[in-house]
């Protein structure tokens, strides 16, 4: 059968996994224990050092103190980052949940420990802060120390901050991590083949529609099935948020959230705004497919149909997407090349589907003693292709980071971390399409670069305004039904469409596998950002050239050191320029402007 055809061709990723050796040797590694233990002594003897001393210490003395402070988070963190990526492979094996929940009452006893110098630091009179923040002895931890007092009024005393981070691990953690274990242990029955949540979703792709249609039935069918469970943990965790943030006095949902991206509330509400009073473009694409088509109605299971263009369905090896990938990077700089070479030379990479994987894809910085990991579910689709550029490119940006900064400063807000991201995928897209001749091909290529656009901006976009509806109607109206749940869904996605793509009320209940929701709260606009973004980057390496590498580099290398408006102008970039997010989406305007000439170009008859 199709579906089974699709599901089982092998694509050369299956022994594509990574080696976490530089952690620990395995699971049930001794050393693992040992270093749980020496790290609490390297936090009590820390406290003994600086608790109760902030307030008498010396530019100098913070700055040694933070110092101390990063080498005892570095040897901690590569405990948590040793379970969290293991854990992620099989999130059913007992062992690594076992090791997982193990790590996550560690690092609860590790940060009440080491919570107190940031609270004494946050709790000096302004004049002190000042004092010291105007002292060159602070050298490079200016910036980090600055930037903590955003959160001065929001902090709570030492034994409120202790106790939530106490309890979370028994609370927001453990429903996260249940959530998690949930939808990979998912399957989804499409021809009696019970399917993973990253194989069934790439049906989505398959160029019969009777094939869609069964993959999106069987995706709502088992979303059903675990409705009451998948609801119950989306109103616990609203309610858990919106009791931190009332405590804490957050004036709306997405705050805290914003301060961590360094993003403020007036340039998100203008992101937002723009996007979604831009959403006739994403009606204009869909309105075209649905003639390149040559269907009266596209439902939401056409969204990511193939044209019927020879060669737009192709798959991709992973030797294939190795090549075309690390291609482009070594042809933007050498300095990118190489770095993007060690992810796969030395097996930071895994990218196998295996039964119980975590589904979708990311990057995760680790520490700085260590080195970044790329994780993904490789089917072998011209989209895994896109993922893999857009993994590796914040694996480079993480790697680039990690080489010039100190750890306070690797860990960069969510909105330009996804800026090498979707700056990899354009630079991917970029150097295929220049190669392309055929006209018909282009055509493919631009519809199925528009879409992935569409996902990091639209998409994310209008799921910002579910989380919006969803975040608010738990604070308004109490515990939230699964129908109220998808009615807000249906609502924020058919605004999105318009009356391009009719979503049929099964597609209601798609809010309840998507985990970013729930393991980051607010996440999903930094997309939207970080493309918008890279729009208005790729114009200006297209006009400069050369002389454009130097400067993305530097912008790459600084990851937290400074307020990304600050780390941006070196490249060009002005976010305080209320036009910047319209730039960006004039660009992407003209881009199905291109698809809809190319579409009269290819196929005359249908026009």
């Amino acid at each position: 059968m199709m579906a089974e055809a699709s599901v089982q061709k092998t694509t050369g990723a299956e022994n594509v996994l990574w080696d976490l050796s530089v952690f620990y040797a395995s699971v049930d590694d001794p050393a693992i224990a040992a270093d749980i233990a020496k790290a609490l002594e390297m936090a009590d003897e820390y406290a003994k050092l600086y608790r109760g001393r902030v307030k008498d210490l010396s530019a100098a003395e913070i700055a040694s103190a933070v110092r101390d402070s990063e080498a005892i988070e570095d040897f901690a963190g590569r405990i948590g980052s040793y379970a969290g990526l293991l854990y992620s492979t099989d999130t059913n094996d007992p062992r690594y949940g076992a090791l997982m929940q193990k790590v996550q009452e560690f690092g609860s006893t590790f940060s009440q420990k080491m919570m107190f110098f940031g609270l004494e630091w946050k709790a000096l009179d302004d004049a002190h802060q000042q004092k010291i923040l105007k002292d060159p002895a602070l050298g490079a931890y200016r910036h980090v120390l600055e930037a903590d007092l955003r959160y001065k009024k929001y902090m709570l005393s030492e034994p409120e901050e202790q106790l939530l981070v106490e309890k979370s691990v028994t609370g927001s953690s453990s429903w996260t991590r249940l959530f998690t274990q949930l939808n990979s242990a998912m399957r989804f029955d499409v021809d009696g083949e019970k399917l993973t949540q990253s194989q069934v979703l790439k049906l989505s792709y398959d160029g019969d529609r009777a094939v869609r249609q069964k993959a999106a039935d069987a995706v709502t069918t088992t979303l059903r099935e675990y409705s009451m469970q998948t609801t119950f943990i989306f109103n616990v965790l609203a309610a858990d948020k919106a009791s931190d943030d009332a405590r804490r006095g957050y004036p709306s949902w997405i705050s805290s959230r914003n301060l961590s991206n360094k993003a403020p509330d007036a340039v998100v509400d203008a992101l937002v705004n723009a996007v979604t009073s831009n959403y006739e473009i994403v009606a204009r694409h869909y309105r075209l497919k649905r003639t390149l088509l040559g269907l009266d109605e596209l439902f939401e299971y056409d969204r990511y149909a193939p044209l019927n263009i020879k060669g737009a369905e192709r798959d991709y090896s992973w030797s294939e997407a190795r090549e075309i990938v690390t291609n482009a990077y070594e042809r933007f700089s050498p300095i990118t090349g190489a770095a993007v070479k060690r992810f796969f030379d030395e097996n930071w990479i895994d990218a196998a589907l295996q039964p119980n994987k975590r589904g979708g894809a990311f990057a995760s910085p680790t520490v700085p003693s260590a080195h970044p990991f790329v994780f993904m579910n490789y089917t072998g689709k011209g989209r895994d292709v896109s993922t893999l550029a857009h993994e590796l490119g914040h694996g480079l940006h993480m790697y680039l980071t990690n080489q010039k900064q100190p750890m306070s400063y690797v860990y960069t807000p969510l909105t330009t971390a996804e800026m090498a991201s979707v700056f990899g995928e354009m630079l991917v897209f970029n150097d295929l399409l220049s190669r392309e001749t055929d006209a018909a091909a282009r055509l493919a290529m631009t519809a199925s670069k528009i879409e992935d656009s569409f996902a990091t901006i639209f998409r994310q976009t209008s799921m910002n305004r579910f989380e919006h509806g969803y975040h608010t109607a738990r604070r308004t109206e109490g515990e939230l039904s699964t129908e109220r749940l998808s009615q807000i869904w249906l609502d924020t996605q058919r605004s999105m469409f318009g009356d391009s793509v009719t979503l049929r009320e099964d597609y209601g209940l798609w809010w309840s596998y998507i985990p970013h929701f729930l393991n980051t709260p607010g996440y999903v606009y930094a997309y939207a950002f970080g493309e918008l973004l890279v729009l208005a980057l790729f114009n200006v390496y297209q006009k400069r050239g050369a002389e454009f590498v130097p400067a993305y580099l530097e912008v790459l290398g600084a990851g937290d050191s400074d307020y990304p408006e600050n780390i941006l102008a070196k490249a060009g970039v002005n976010l305080s320029d209320p036009s910047f997010w319209n730039e960006g989406l004039q660009t992407l305007s003209d881009l199905v402007t291109q698809e809809e000439k190319l579409a009269r170009e290819v196929f005359p008859d249908k026009f």
